[in-house]
């Protein structure tokens, strides 16, 4: 206390960006007022239109500087939904080499490989073309660490397969969304008979499933016996949560309440930097904050439970170490000066990193013992 330059601070391991779309950088806010399906959907969805008019020294400009943003704010790592096929993952890999912060990239096939009239006769619907096999394989040869798809519905049943198995083969990550909204659930109820999540589990086996937005009792229950009952760790997947990215857009926020209580490896995500910053600690204050709604308890949920979400709980993620403190682990942490007003008196140390904390804060953070910011 003698020394005039001291102050507190506080360690916290580093943040993992468990859902991102930072392609999309480069058009903030240029979803509102769109529905879900107007913003997002291919081919005719806002996004894609504006993607493909963008010019690549610019979107490399703008997710650079959103990835030293990230590494400002405690982020080591993302995974991001990677549109744009090949050239998608080129461009990232490009971008992230000035940042610091590791991109995990699950690839998305450049245009779709499936009419909508060949996916709405499910008993007929052939299997993935060539080209698009093809271009996966290209994407993983360009440094791509996966695959994802926007929902179950854009590609066939056979094609599911022929996926998870080339994954395999190449010990890639599978990730996709799931009951972002009911279109999701309906459309794979209406074309399959049975939903979108259910489907995914069966066919796909992602290791990622992101939203679980509209997850009911009945869903929420397959997934818990699905990671209970798995004897390969890779056929438990962790699910990512977005719950400022679903109110954004004028849906629901996730049953969190219901989903930590059925113990499953929750994580979470900021999804299109479109839609929001991302900072993971705006994410962590307003999941706490619907959680403790949700349970309508003065107790629950512990707030650690939420700080492990943007941190540790990577580990559930095959392949992807845990940010934590153990000694012996590669050094990934953040700094936090604590000499703030709304911070240096706390009271209770994790609900004030999970509540109050914000960028500025961040006095340090470090990436495999490497300072990135």
């Amino acid at each position: 206390d003698s020394d005039p330059d001291w102050k507190p601070r506080v360690i916290i391991p580093a943040f993992t960006n468990a859902h991102t779309h930072i392609g999309d950088c480069s058009l903030p806010d240029g979803a509102t007022g769109m529905t879900l399906e107007q913003a997002f959907f291919r081919p005719d969805g806002y996004k894609y239109q504006q993607l493909a008019k963008l010019d690549r020294k610019q979107q490399i400009e703008d997710i650079t500087n959103h990835l030293k943003f990230m590494a400002s704010s405690g982020t080591v790592r993302h995974f991001d939904f990677r549109e744009q096929g090949v050239g998608g993952v080129t461009l990232l890999r490009e971008a992230g080499a000035q940042s610091g912060v590791d991109s995990i990239i699950l690839s998305q096939f450049n245009d779709s490989p499936f009419s909508v009239d060949v996916l709405e006769q499910p008993n007929t619907a052939p299997p993935l073309p060539t080209e698009y096999i093809r271009e996966l394989t290209d994407c993983f040869a360009a440094g791509g660490d996966g695959f994802s798809e926007s929902t179950m519905n854009d590609l066939t049943e056979s094609s599911w397969v022929q996926i998870r198995e080339l994954t395999e083969q190449h010990g890639k990550l599978r990730a996709i969304h799931c009951l972002e909204s009911s279109s999701y659930r309906d459309t794979s109820i209406d074309r399959h008979n049975t939903g979108d999540l259910s489907r995914a589990l069966s066919l796909y086996q992602p290791h990622l499933i992101v939203h679980m937005t509209i997850a009911n009792a009945e869903e929420i229950e397959l997934a818990s016996r699905i990671h209970t009952s798995a004897e390969n760790v890779s056929t438990k997947p962790a699910y990512v949560l977005c719950p400022r990215a679903n109110a954004v857009l004028g849906l629901p926020t996730p049953p969190i309440s219901k989903l930590l209580d059925a113990n499953l490896p929750l994580l979470l995500g900021t999804d299109n930097v479109m839609l929001n910053v991302p900072n993971m600690f705006a994410e962590m204050d307003f999941t706490y904050k619907i959680a403790k709604s949700q349970y309508q308890d003065a107790v629950q949920p512990n707030p650690k439970k939420i700080l492990e979400m943007a941190t540790v709980n990577a580990r559930y993620i095959p392949g992807v170490g845990a940010c934590d403190l153990e000694v012996g682990r590669p050094a990934n942490f953040v700094v936090l000066d604590f000499s703030a007003p709304h911070l240096s008196r706390s009271c209770n140390l994790i609900a004030t990193i999970v509540t109050r904390v914000t960028p500025d804060n961040v006095e340090m953070t470090v990436h495999n013992g490497k300072v990135i910011y």
